[in-house]
């Protein structure tokens, strides 16, 4: 009987649990509808209320609009706005847009469905030129570059860079000192060459870059341009504030004092003058080999016409008569002389006389 009993009081307890999940799930389930019901209420107010809002109308690109492109109907169209969000220098409609003598013409890149604003428009008749890119106040320069000064053809219009100014100052009484300064910082470039479109994105080798600049830093552009050398530097596209900054020298490359860099630098011109003096004698001794070339030449050319010339025959003269002259030798007998030398020996001394020779 007690097994019987427990295994009642099992079932029901079972039974007992089953209801109370199940009123807890009806519970939940009506808790749940009750939520939902309250959200979408909520969404209805809030969609009721911003149909309540003003709204207006904003002029729109239609397509893609870049530098230089002329405004036409086609290409642009009104969209609904709300009244308190219109941009500052946007046209209500197309034709309030397009009013005025002359067409209009992109000053920058525009997107589809972007707002087109007056300041990135020309006027009625005026042409898509820097003049009209420029900011108030604000002047053109352009400074001349190459493949390595101008950041490799990275830099595009609407960029900021910084122009660094290379220099060398001679001084009398130690070596030439060079260095670098940083001229001017975030300067906005306005074209490459002769290209002012923002929405070129392929890098080339320029020659030349338009930078925005004040009246004050356009006077120091124009006159780094002789002073030094100028070159780039591209900034963050987000980094628009200046920075500190300093000289860099020869020293701060490699540590050296300008003692050591002075040394060097004599080291380095007595080496170009040995150089120089070496060359120099090599010359010479290069012009005076020339030299007995050209005079040998000159005497084997002289040799070569000499051995062309034919040699004139010698012509005998005609013999002259010439008289013969015959001599007669006739011989004389000498007339015997008048006195004669006569020698007597007186013991062992001879003694002479001179007599009449007798006939």
């Amino acid at each position: 009987m007690a097994a019987g009993e427990s295994r009642n009081v099992g079932l029901g307890q079972m039974r007992a649990n089953t209801l109370i999940m199940i009123v807890l799930a009806g519970v939940f389930g009506v808790l749940a509808v009750v939520l939902a019901n309250i959200w979408l209420a909520n969404q209805r107010s809030a969609m009721a209320k911003a149909g309540d809002v003003p709204r207006d109308t904003v002029v729109v690109a239609a397509v893609p609009l870049k530098f230089g492109d002329t405004l036409s109907a086609d290409k642009l169209r009104e969209v609904a706005w709300p009244s308190g969000a219109v941009p500052t220098g946007a046209f209500k409609t197309t034709k309030e847009l397009l009013a005025g003598e002359g067409t209009k013409q992109a000053l920058q890149s525009i997107g589809t469905n972007e707002p087109v604003l007056a300041n990135r428009i020309t006027g009625p008749g005026q042409r898509a030129t820097l003049s009209a890119v420029l900011a108030e106040g604000m002047k053109a320069v352009s400074i001349r570059v190459n493949d390595v000064l101008g950041v490799a053809g990275f830099v595009f219009p609407g960029d900021r860079v910084d122009v660094l100014l290379t220099r060398t100052v001679r001084s009398n009484d130690g070596p030439d000192k060079s260095f670098v300064d940083v001229l001017l910082q975030s300067v906005k470039v306005l074209a490459v060459d002769q290209v002012a479109d923002e929405s070129k994105d392929s890098p080339t080798v320029v020659k030349a870059v338009t930078v925005e600049v004040t009246t004050k830093d356009a006077q120091k552009l124009t006159l780094a341009a002789g002073a030094g050398q100028l070159s780039l530097a591209l900034r963050q596209a987000a980094a628009s504030k200046g920075e500190e900054t300093e000289r860099v020298t020869l020293s701060d490359l490699t540590g050296e004092m300008p003692e050591d860099i002075a040394k060097r630098q004599a080291e380095l011109e007595q080496q170009k003058a040995a150089d120089a003096a070496a060359a120099e004698e090599r010359k010479r001794a290069n012009e005076k080999i020339d030299g007995l070339a050209q005079a040998v030449e000159r005497v084997g050319s002289q040799i070569d016409q000499l051995s062309k010339v034919k040699p004139t025959p010698a012509v005998a003269p005609a013999p002259q008569e010439q008289e013969v002259v015959k001599e007669v030798v006739k011989y004389v007998q000498p007339e015997p002389p008048a006195r004669a030398t006569i020698g007597v020996f007186r013991g062992v001394k001879l003694e002479t006389y001179d007599v009449p020779r007798q006939r």
